[in-house]
């Protein structure tokens, strides 16, 4: 199934980036694109930062014994990403529980002007003493709820799978 038709533009009013990147000669594959394992690894990496303007930072964790954990992915390939081409990541967050949050994040490729990829994930915050999924914090909650309705108030829907319920 394709999502709906999203521009470049429309993605990156979502900014800022949580990550921009040169894709490496080393992430080619025999077909001389960048193979598919290294998407879910940009991906990953750009979570970081989603994480980190809700408060879920590195020290954060460590003081509560938190952390978050993904419990589910999709991945649209949309249009070949290339080595030496410059990509940004842009995040848009979609919903949330009390222990879930479901985003989205979109790789623009800048160099050529495209929507490469769609990632979308469910992922949940976990008391790692416990090693359960445990409810947000209020004040991260709180973080998270106003990036999401920043999301419901964009003139595009979107552009979920719709197997992922927080």
């Amino acid at each position: 199934m394709r999502p709906p038709k999203i521009t470049p533009e429309q993605v990156a009013a979502l900014g800022p980036a949580c990550l921009r990147v040169t894709i490496p000669n080393t992430y080619a594959d025999d077909n001389g694109h960048m193979n598919m394992r290294w998407y879910l690894a940009i991906f990953d990496d750009a979570g970081d930062d989603l994480h980190q303007r809700v408060g879920l930072t590195p020290e954060f964790h460590r003081r509560n014994g938190s952390g978050t954990v993904d419990l589910e992915h999709h991945l649209h390939f949309l249009a070949e990403t290339m080595p030496g081409d410059n990509v940004a990541v842009y995040a848009r967050l979609v919903a949330q529980s009390d222990k879930r949050l479901h985003y989205l994040m979109f790789l623009v490729n800048e160099t050529r002007g495209t929507l490469s990829s769609i990632f979308e994930c469910m992922n949940a915050f976990l008391d790692r003493r416990s090693r359960k999924t445990a409810p947000f914090p209020p004040e991260i909650a709180a973080k998270i709820k106003a990036w999401v309705d920043e999301g419901n108030a964009l003139p595009w829907p979107a552009p979920v799978c719709g197997a992922m319920r927080p």
